[in-house]
């Protein structure tokens, strides 16, 4: 499933290289597995699939430049 199959199914409107908070987790959207959003966790070697729609929320300024 592409990025925009995932946008339109899940009505997201994630783009790479976006900062997010999943289950309060900083990590950045680096892909679109499947139906999953690709996310590289701060501090973490590899992505981990997350749902688009599971506790996920977009980083404040504040917390996007955390660990920058």
């Amino acid at each position: 499933m592409s990025a925009a199959c995932a946008r339109g199914y899940y009505a997201v409107d994630y783009k790479v290289g976006e900062r997010l908070v999943v289950d309060s987790r900083l990590g950045t959207l680096v892909s679109f597995p499947q139906q999953y959003l690709g996310v590289r966790f701060d501090g973490d070697k590899h992505t981990s699939r997350c749902h688009p729609t599971w506790r996920v929320s977009r980083a404040t300024a504040k917390e996007a430049t955390k660990h920058e």
